[in-house]
């Protein structure tokens, strides 16, 4: 068996992923500690932002959760729809907060100058969790039910 088969018995969960998950955690703790604090001391002087910071912090939360719970094909798919979604937040953020600076004169989000804040982790990031989620095969479910003959159950 190749390294980018997963058979039932092998984790998906080593390696490369559970560094990805911890750096997940880690960026779903900040967003989430950073849109509290903006929310509750200043909410009005920058509701574009704030929102988008408390965005960014529920992305990181599901996409932690979806990443954890990959083995399934349902969490399989969130992983994906997830970090597609926090790949496009963190360039049409990154993107608007240089060329439109006045939506984020006050403060920035975790996505703004595409992670600039962050040391672009939140740029990197979702190019490798993708990376991750192609390399590291299909769920154990979908591998058991292609090697089972056609017309008969899995089971």
């Amino acid at each position: 068996m190749s390294s980018s088969q997963i058979s039932p018995h092998t984790p998906r969960m080593t390696g490369v992923g559970r560094v990805l998950v911890v750096v997940y955690a880690i960026m779903a703790l900040a967003a989430t500690g950073r849109s509290v604090v903006q929310i509750v001391q200043e909410f009005a002087a920058a509701p574009l932002a704030y929102t988008l910071s408390a965005i960014a912090a529920v992305v990181y939360i599901l996409a932690t959760v979806a990443l954890v719970r990959s083995d399934s094909p349902v969490w399989y798919a969130v992983a994906w729809v997830a970090i597609c979604f926090e790949l496009i937040g963190v360039l049409v953020v990154g993107t608007l907060s240089l060329t439109h600076p006045e939506l984020f004169l006050h403060d920035a989000t975790v996505w703004s100058g595409y992670g600039f804040g962050y040391f672009w982790v939140p740029l990197a990031l979702p190019f490798v969790g993708l990376w991750w989620l192609r390399t590291s095969g299909r769920t154990s479910h979908e591998a058991d039910a292609e090697a089972a003959p056609a017309g008969r159950s899995s089971w």
